[in-house]
């Protein structure tokens, strides 16, 4: 069952993403299993959405993948993010950026 996580980074900057997103996706492209992301400036930090084709499969991202990152990126962001997430009961997409 697909799930989707939301991460809020407080005080979190535009700068700190696209570092951490250098580090946690280096070939450039959604890690596996991951089929959705979008971030944005939001009052008071960053917010990051993704969806998943499983928790099993999110968590292991956060756990072994962005964690660790969050550590060691030069300019990432200062600590772990806010998290919330729920299975995906409705998806609609219809995207113009």
């Amino acid at each position: 069952m697909a799930h989707v996580i939301t991460h809020f980074f407080p005080g979190g900057t535009a700068e700190q993403y696209e570092a951490v997103v250098q580090a946690a996706h280096p070939v450039g492209a959604l890690p596996p299993g991951q089929s959705f992301h979008v971030a944005g400036p939001t009052e008071g930090g960053w917010l990051v959405v993704a969806v998943w084709d499983s928790k099993a499969t999110s968590d292991r991202f956060v756990h072994e993948v962005l964690i660790p990152t969050l550590t060691t990126a030069p300019i990432g962001f200062a600590g772990p993010p806010i998290e919330r997430s729920a299975e995906v009961a409705s998806l609609v997409a219809s995207v113009h950026v």
